[in-house]
């Protein structure tokens, strides 16, 4: 029976971009000098699978999860994709990330590859810190194809200073960049499609200038998104879209929940007990739907959580 949390052991990615604020915020045990830009915490695919870290379930995959225990899991109304529909990341961006696009449902059917939507909620920000979302007001294809050869691609982004709090969804086809100096929680569509237009003429791990997509990605840019908004606040207002919904918890005091309102949690602030399991800042879970209820105990003032919906 299915009644506890189910803890996954995250998966560390490097990338010539990230630094160490897992280990700084979340004391993250990193491997010694390695520059971890992303922590898959929940992923089903097949290159990379989130494991069961502990209890009666330990070792077992979340595609054997979601094959064998979808309803106990995750309810009866869960989507009746192959694999889990979501990939939950954290990512530390100690530089700014690579000017990209994801291709939309359509380009994607058409290439093979995967369609992404996703959702990025700011963790921590330093000062300055900012994201790159859509375009300034009157950029066209023209003007795009241009700055690429001219190396002025930076002045045509839309830049959004951010803060601690703040949240902004990354539709398909919404060229994009995550700055430096944001930790970030994305929710997203399985999918790893990306593709790489602009790279601030950085070079990768290897020392060699990492591959650029200029084709692909101008075939998939919506060039009708001009200055994009940052979501509302989620303390004020949910956010959900055809893929996920994400929504704020406080926990004030005890609260009981069940697993079907999620059922995916993050520890956004402080530590929680739930049921058997102490859940720390930055911990993300699994709330099973055959738990029914379990009681959410705050260990610290202020403790808070993000909690995950799927589509159905």
């Amino acid at each position: 029976m299915l009644k506890q949390p189910i803890v996954f052991a995250p998966i560390y990615q490097e990338r010539p971009w990230g630094g160490r604020a897992l280990q700084e915020h979340y004391g993250r045990q990193l491997r010694p000098g390695a520059l971890i830009g992303e922590a898959w915490e929940v992923v089903d695919r097949p290159e990379a699978q989130s494991v069961v870290s502990a209890g009666t379930h330990a070792g077992a995959t979340l595609h054997s999860l979601w094959k064998d225990h979808r309803a106990a899991v995750f309810g009866e109304t869960a989507t009746e994709s192959e694999r889990f529909p979501l990939l939950i990341k954290l990512l530390d961006a100690r530089e700014t990330l690579s000017v990209q696009v994801h291709p939309p449902r359509l380009e994607a059917g058409n290439t093979g590859a995967e369609p992404k939507n996703e959702w990025w909620y700011i963790l921590e920000a330093e000062p300055g810190a900012a994201v790159y979302a859509g375009f300034k007001k009157g950029v066209d294809r023209a003007a795009l194809e241009h700055a690429l050869k001219t190396g002025e691609v930076e002045s045509l982004l839309h830049r959004i200073p951010v803060t601690k709090g703040d949240s902004i969804y990354i539709p398909v086809g919404r060229c994009h960049a995550i700055g430096a100096g944001c930790l970030i929680a994305e929710v997203q569509q399985n999918s790893d499609t990306t593709y790489r237009i602009f790279d601030w003429n950085r070079v990768g791990l290897d020392g060699q200038a990492r591959p650029l997509h200029i084709a692909e990605s101008l075939a998939c840019i919506a060039f009708s998104d001009h200055e994009p908004s940052l979501e509302p606040p989620l303390r004020q207002a949910a956010f959900g879209c055809e893929f996920f919904g994400v929504d704020w918890l406080d926990l004030k005091g005890s609260r009981y929940l069940a697993g079907e309102t999620g059922p995916l949690f993050m520890v956004v602030e402080g530590a929680v007990q739930v049921g058997a399991h102490r859940m720390v800042k930055g911990d993300w879970f699994v709330l099973p739907v055959e738990a029914e209820v379990v009681e959410f105990v705050p260990e610290t003032e202020g403790a808070a959580l993000l909690r995950v919906s799927l589509p159905h």
